[in-house]
């Protein structure tokens, strides 16, 4: 029988029927509420503590998507380490997982919110919302599994009808609420989302008011907040590592650093799920690989030229889908010189031992 505190972090008939695999005498579910370093924060019935991953899991690990992440449930040693950390001894398989390329010029992936239900997509109304922004994170979303919703937060000091009329038309069948969380208008709809053992993700630039809107659900001051810049509205870093916290009234958030930069990672379903309206059209062209530029019979054209389509929609759809087939391309370079690379070792073993067994 799975305890309170356990359903109270989420722990689903999904994450217990897995656990059964890892069932043995000390060990133990928990869920990761932070990490730092390495090094990872916990909680589960033995309330929270570090915990660090056995070697047997990081040399296995293939990706850095196979470490945990904050969301994430793990099978937990309760007997502490030397440090006195508890030891991670399996991730286990997640329903959703939010992943994205990584800041800078690896390209490696980067979880940055694990069996989430709802992500909201949260943008300022003064001067941080963005249409082609929205249209990237959605393709992200729908990847994910997760629910989009998105949020555009600060409605107190923006009138919030034109920009929900801008996310509405890229974000068809996406709820879409303004919230103000200096006046708290609105925050009864996002705690309507996170009932029970709900989880939610907080993602969107510096400054928009993340950790604002999780202090105000908390009813307290938990998480650090700066103001934005009063020359351009430009938020500053204030949360520095993804978090995941319980709120009072049921439900649990994770609150996340702004991102400058949303780069997609491999899987293109998610693509045509944001832009559907595209994919539809798309599926009425005369040629099954219409790039939708000057191709006779291109339905998608014909719905630019009627005005049916915009053209910046069109073209933001088209640059994911080159962004994506790049990733595609690399991802193949590399499972090739993967290959290659266990070739070259089978052949050095098998040199190795025929020269040992001439010898």
């Amino acid at each position: 029988m799975t305890s309170p505190a356990l359903e109270r972090l989420g722990y689903r008939p999904y994450f217990i029927g897995h656990f059964t695999a890892h069932e043995a005498p000390g060990r133990v579910p928990a869920r990761v509420i932070t990490e730092h370093r390495g090094a990872y924060r916990v909680l589960g019935d033995e309330g929270e503590r570090w915990a660090a991953i056995t070697g047997k899991l990081r040399h296995e690990a293939q990706s850095p998507i196979d470490f945990p992440a904050v969301g994430d449930w793990v099978v937990l040693d309760a007997n502490p380490d030397p440090q006195g950390r508890a030891v991670i001894h399996a991730v286990l398989p997640r329903r959703t997982e939010f992943i994205r390329r990584a800041a800078g010029n690896e390209g490696k992936p980067q979880v940055v919110a694990a069996n989430v239900d709802y992500v909201f997509l949260v943008s300022s109304l003064n001067r941080d919302f963005s249409p082609r922004r929205l249209e990237r994170y959605l393709a992200l979303v729908r990847e994910s599994g997760a629910e989009p919703v998105i949020v555009l937060s600060k409605s107190d000091l923006v009138d919030p009808g034109p920009a929900i009329e801008q996310a509405a038309a890229v974000a068809r069948g996406v709820a879409i609420h303004a919230l103000s969380s200096l006046s708290g208008d609105g925050l009864d709809v996002i705690r309507g989302y996170l009932r029970d053992d709900s989880t939610g993700v907080l993602l969107g630039s510096s400054g928009v008011g993340k950790s604002t809107l999780i202090n105000r659900l908390l009813g307290e001051e938990r998480l650090a907040t700066k103001p934005i810049r009063d020359t351009d509205d430009t938020g500053r870093h204030a949360t520095v590592r993804r978090e995941l916290v319980l709120l009072p009234e049921g439900g649990i958030l994770i609150d996340t650093p702004g991102m400058r930069e949303i780069g997609l990672w491999e899987g293109s379903s998610g693509i045509d799920e944001a832009f559907d309206d595209i994919a539809t059209l798309a599926a009425q062209c005369k040629f099954t690989d219409c790039h939708h530029e000057s191709e006779p019979g291109c339905a998608v054209r014909a719905a630019v030229e009627a005005g049916s389509l915009k053209e910046d929609r069109l073209a933001s759809y088209k640059n994911l889908r080159e962004e994506q087939d790049r990733l595609e391309m690399m991802a193949d370079a590399r499972a090739r010189a993967e290959e290659k690379g266990k070739l070259r070792t089978t052949a050095r073993a098998l040199r190795s031992h025929l020269q040992k067994k001439r010898g």
